[in-house]
C-alpha cells in the first residue's frame, strides 16, 4: 500500500477538495487541480526502503543527486575535522528523511536565512535550515535540511534526547532542496559526484574505527 508522509495529507486533501468543487460547476476546469492532486500525492509519497545491516554502514540521509564531496572543519557544531556530502533534492524525489546511522539526538537547531537555489554552494549556510547533531558510537554526525529556492520550509519531527536508527525517518523538506551531511573525516567514502542515492538505502561510506 502506497504510503505518505503526514506532512503532505493537507495538500493532498486540499487539492482534492477543490478538484471535486470545481468539477461540480466546471467539470472541464478541474483537470489542472486534479494534477496538482496527483502531483502533491506523488510529491509526498513515502514508500519503504530495505535499510543495510552492513555494520559501520552510513547510508543517505536523502534521495537525490550527490553535488558535494569535501573535507571540511566545522566548527558551529562538530568543532573539528570532517567529511562534508551534499545531495540535491529535485521536486521528483523522494523528500523524506532518514537517520544515516544510530544515535541520540544531541541537538536541533534551526537558523532562519535566505532561500538561494539549493545547488549553490553558499546556500548551505546562508539558506533557513535546521541541522540535527546524532551523537553516535562513532562520534558526532551534524545532519543539515537545508531550504532551496521552492522549499520554503523543513521539518524536523524528532527532539533532543530521541535515539534515532539507521535508515529511520526523522523529518521533510518540502519541495527541491538539499541535504548536508557531516561524517567522521575517517570515514571511507563510497559515493562519488553525480551519483543518485536513496535515503536509507544507498550506502555513502563506511567507517573502519571509532574515532574516539
Amino acid at each position: 500500500m502506497l504510503k505518505f508522509a503526514p506532512e503532505g495529507y493537507p495538500f493532498i486533501l486540499g487539492f482534492l477538495v477543490i478538484t471535486v468543487l470545481v468539477a461540480l460547476f466546471a467539470p472541464w476546469a478541474a483537470v489542472l487541480p486534479l494534477l496538482l492532486t496527483f502531483f502533491m500525492a506523488y510529491f509526498f509519497r513515502d514508500p519503504e526502503r530495505a535499510i543495510p545491516e552492513k555494520e559501520n554502514a552510513l547510508v543517505s540521509p536523502a534521495d537525490g543527486k550527490v553535488i558535494l564531496i569535501q573535507q571540511v572543519r566545522e566548527d558551529q557544531f562538530l568543532r573539528g575535522e570532517a567529511v562534508e556530502i551534499s545531495i540535491f533534492m529535485s521536486p521528483l524525489n523522494v523528500h523524506v528523511n532518514r537517520a544515516p546511522c544510530d544515535g541520540v539526538v544531541e541537538s536541533v537547531v534551526h537558523t532562519s536565512g535566505r532561500f538561494l537555489s539549493a545547488f549553490k554552494h553558499e546556500a548551505s549556510l546562508q539558506n533557513e535550515n535546521i541541522a540535527m547533531v546524532l551523537r553516535t558510537a562513532y562520534g558526532g554526525i551534524l545532519v543539515r535540511q537545508v531550504a532551496g529556492f521552492l522549499a520554503r520550509r523543513a521539518v524536523c519531527r524528532v527532539r533532543e534526547g530521541a535515539p534515532l536508527r539507521r535508515g529511520e525517518r526523522y523529518g521533510i523538506i518540502k519541495f527541491s532542496s538539499r541535504l548536508d551531511v557531516y561524517v567522521p573525516k575517517e570515514t571511507r567514502i563510497m559515493v562519488t559526484l553525480g551519483d543518485r542515492v536513496k535515503a536509507g538505502e544507498t550506502i555513502l561510506g563506511e567507517i573502519p574505527q571509532r574515532t574516539f
